[in-house]
């Protein structure tokens, strides 16, 4: 792989780090939508409980930390990049830097392990606009498949099960229900969303199977795909007014498409 890879560049959402950064983040989030400011302001009370940070910054960074420190343990010399879509630091600039450092062709692990248009296409295709925006001389960007399914994302889901079966008192994990919640995205979008329509819904219960199996095979297992909130799902993405109900005891989806 380092013959053919000179390096690692994680993709992610970004987020606000302070109460300053929630509104130009949000309209990064929805530019070209037309979403008036007064029901992102809606949005962003949702940022501001909590101080106006996303902790999605502060996961990318301990992420990295333990991505550079597995590749030191493993005699791996990859240099590790990280870009964003919606906030610092952005996805151009990272391309630009990986320019000037001589990066020629990397990998690119995108933090979201489902595929929907908002979780996977629009990630190929805000590539695509980065690459644009600088200009030639940029790194080749070869995406890494969708994690769902991984080992090394199931089996932490499996540990942390079992943890919580075992913490329970006898009488009440005899009783215990294992359930499944995601996050929701449009109905219609996840009908569109890969081959055969619905890989969203599809690979979120494929993940929940794979963890009951191996966790708690002889329990009873729900699913739930959670409603987004109401405001946010207005401001957001204008949609959440459809939905379905799949899954394999009651499944709740909305979702984006492929």
């Amino acid at each position: 792989m380092t013959e053919s890879y000179d390096a690692l560049l994680l993709l992610s959402f970004g987020g606000p780090e302070g109460p300053d950064d929630v509104m130009p983040f949000l309209r990064n989030v929805v530019r070209g939508r037309g979403v008036p400011d007064e029901r992102l302001a809606t949005v962003a009370e949702h940022y501001h409980h909590f101080g106006g940070v996303s902790p999605i910054n502060g996961q990318n960074r301990e992420l990295l930390a333990a991505i550079r420190a597995d590749f030191a343990a493993n005699g791996l010399e990859l240099p590790v990049y990280w870009g964003n879509r919606n906030w610092n630091p952005y996805l151009a600039d990272t391309l630009r830097q990986m320019r000037e450092d001589g990066i020629r062709r990397t990998l690119v692990f995108v933090t979201s392990a489902y595929c929907s248009y908002s979780s996977c296409q629009q990630y190929k295709e805000d590539l695509a606009k980065a690459h644009a925006e600088i200009g030639p001389g940029g790194p080749e960007t070869v995406v890494l498949r969708r994690f769902f399914n991984h080992p090394g994302f199931i089996e932490p889901h499996v540990d942390a099960v079992r943890g919580a079966y075992a913490s329970l008192l006898p009488a009440r994990r005899a009783k215990a229900r294992l359930v499944f919640t995601a996050h929701s995205i449009p109905s219609r979008m996840d009908a569109q969303a890969g081959p055969g329509g619905h890989l969203y819904s599809r690979q979120l219960r494929e993940a929940a199977r794979l963890v009951a199996e191996e966790a708690a095979p002889k329990r009873p297992v729900g699913s739930r795909v959670a409603e987004p909130q109401r405001a946010a799902a207005r401001a957001m993405a204008g949609a959440g007014r459809e939905r379905t109900t799949t899954s394999r005891r009651s499944s709740r989806t909305a979702s984006p498409m492929w």
